[in-house]
């Protein structure tokens, strides 16, 4: 007796196979646990207070367990919306994203992602055929409560040497405002006076617009796979070696952002929690290895109403010495322009 079979691909959708409006919501809900954020505070060495101290959390955000880290719960996010990009070539940008509430440990997101704009890339000799898509990703908890709500953009190949579809939409568009009320939820049940009074050193009064901080430490870039594993991030290129089309992975792009969180961090050693993120650009690719720098701007300080919090407006430039150019003249390679919105106490 002859058996029928049927082979299927696992891989992800090709650029063509996207169409507006599509919507991805089967990727696994992801419990926050403590051991989950162990291992991202061990790859990442961030020092964010209220995520590392529970007497200090319970005091400035009441009880109700450990706070999760922003940047674990926008890696898992981001990890669960790779069900549309585990072909990705690269990540352009994220834009817009808004931190809606704090989860605890002991949370679980769910995320959808729909797609929202496609965009054909000019053709180049020699090179195949790619696409753009923006992605509106929304996170909530285990209670419907929105978490997350932000925009990133692929870039996606054509199954084999096909003809683009001629997608036109202007992704200029994508929405990258973030009304300052929005941004004030973040402060809401914190009690940032009894933060100040407890954390010593300097707070958000200290600092002018226009404080630049250097970070002299470089921090090298190590247990990239760890990371994309932990997070459920599909996406091949940074994991397969032959899929980047460069002979060797990618850094996750979230990885490159909590490297230069944990360098904000040591510049801003009493930042609070961060209420969202403006814009985050990749301008180059990162690999295991790599060595990054990052500067950090103030460049504005706002009074939160009615609690003792300032939202202070941030950039944040990171640059990379590859592993090969150690021993050389050390070039620094532009990698992130971030700008992004965070807490302290007045």
């Amino acid at each position: 007796m002859t058996t029928a079979t049927q082979t299927v691909l696992v891989g992800g959708p090709f650029y063509e196979d996207l169409e507006l409006g599509q919507v991805f919501d089967s990727s696994p809900g992801v419990t926050l646990t403590a051991g989950a954020a162990a291992v991202h505070q061990a790859v990442l060495g961030d020092r964010l207070r209220l995520a590392l101290d529970a007497d200090l959390c319970d005091a400035v955000a009441g009880p109700g367990g450990q706070l999760a880290h922003p940047g674990l719960v926008c890696d898992i996010a981001i990890g669960q919306s790779t069900l549309v990009t585990g072909r990705v070539i690269a990540n352009l940008f994220y834009r817009g994203l808004a931190l809606r509430r704090a989860p605890r440990l002991g949370d679980t997101l769910r995320t959808t992602t729909e797609v929202v704009a496609l965009r054909d890339n000019s053709v180049k000799p020699g090179r195949a055929p790619t696409g753009l898509a923006a992605l509106r990703i929304r996170t909530v908890d285990q209670h419907d409560r929105p978490v997350l709500d932000f925009h990133r953009c692929a870039m996606l190949p054509l199954r084999g040497d096909g003809q683009l579809p001629g997608h036109r939409d202007d992704l200029d568009l994508i929405a990258a405002e973030l009304p300052g009320e929005l941004l004030a939820e973040a402060a809401a049940g914190l009690d940032l006076a009894r933060y100040r009074e407890l954390v010593p050193g300097g707070h958000g009064s200290s600092f002018e617009p226009g404080t630049r901080f250097v970070v002299e430490c470089g921090e090298t870039v190590g247990c990239a796979p760890e990371l994309v594993r932990l997070t459920l991030n599909l996406a091949a290129a940074h994991s397969d070696p032959t899929s980047s089309g460069r002979g060797q992975r990618l850094v996750y792009g979230g990885h490159t952002i909590g490297v230069a969180f944990s360098q904000l961090t040591r510049a801003l050693p009493n930042l609070v929690t961060v209420a969202g993120w403006r814009s985050c650009d990749h301008l180059a690719p990162v690999f295991e290895g790599d060595v990054l720098y990052s500067e950090i701007t103030v460049e504005a300080l706002s009074p939160v109403a009615g609690t003792e919090g300032v939202l202070v407006e941030l950039s944040v430039q990171t640059a990379a010495v590859r592993e090969q150019d150690r021993d050389g003249d050390g070039e620094r390679v532009p990698v992130l322009d971030w700008r992004l919105v965070g807490v302290m106490a007045a």
